[in-house]
């Protein structure tokens, strides 16, 4: 099972490393703002899947709570993008 879940983080650090490489060549803020967004929550997977290595309860915890904030500025960032239009 510790071989796939390695594997697992070695697909989202791929996905972080092509995901900031698409940074660069964003168009706009809101391209910019999703691909970031991605980065973001890769890097939570890869926290969670090391928590599985670990068996480490305190990871996870931290995990959800740093999704939640992600989560919130997601919206926040959508609605400045979109000027508060519903």
């Amino acid at each position: 099972m510790t071989v796939v879940v390695y594997l697992a983080m070695a697909v989202l650090a791929v996905a972080i490393g092509l995901s900031l490489w698409q940074i660069r060549a964003a168009v706009d803020a809101a391209s910019a703002a999703v691909v970031g967004d991605l980065v973001f929550f890769s890097g939570i997977g890869i926290l969670l899947l090391l928590s599985v290595v670990r068996e480490s309860a305190a990871v996870v915890d931290a995990a959800l709570l740093a999704a939640l904030l992600g989560i919130l500025a997601t919206v926040a960032l959508a609605r400045i993008i979109t000027r508060g239009r519903r």
